[in-house]
């Protein structure tokens, strides 16, 4: 989305913290705040500053950046298994600068699709990618969703974004 900026991002007290950690990801990718999990009620500005992250490394000309819905990469999964093609799946999330995985609470209940998601989290953090999840809910409140992604979530920085107060509406 073309106007999901920083510039246009609206910072208070609810969401400074979210703000600033989003900002520190573009100074030191893959090892300020990796996983970069942010987490709150929808509409609160999380997949905005998912995209202001995009805008800006597109500024500095950095392109290999994936931003996806957590859907997606799950009915891409399903199509690359029904179609024989998981290797062209892995080559398209596993070789990025940057993942950007919006609604990760999606992957509950979806045990081959988080198993696959756990591989290409590993793979992307041991080579120092830079990973940024969102979330409707902190990583230890999303149900049948594995402890080993739960407790991958959390080796970076997760950042809860509040409802606004008076003055920052």
């Amino acid at each position: 989305n073309p106007s999901y900026t920083f510039d246009l991002f609206v910072v208070g007290p609810s969401n400074q913290l979210a703000h600033a950690a989003s900002a520190a990801v573009l100074e030191n990718p893959g090892k300020t705040y990796n996983p970069l999990f942010l987490h709150g009620n929808p509409g609160l500005g999380k997949t905005h500053l998912m995209h202001a992250i995009c805008h800006a490394l597109h500024a500095r000309r950095i392109w290999n950046v994936c931003y996806v819905p957590c859907e997606t990469f799950t009915n891409q999964y399903i199509g690359a298994i029904e179609s024989g093609d998981i290797e062209s799946f892995r080559q398209r999330y596993r070789y990025v600068e940057l993942l950007l995985i919006d609604d990760v609470h999606f992957l509950s209940g979806k045990e081959r699709t988080q198993d696959e998601f756990f591989h290409t989290f590993n793979e992307l953090f041991n080579h120092e990618k830079q990973i940024v999840l969102s979330s409707d809910r902190p990583p230890t409140e999303i149900r049948e969703i594995e402890e080993r992604l739960v407790s991958r979530f959390k080796w970076g920085l997760v950042a809860r974004i509040d409802p606004p107060s008076l003055e920052t509406r």
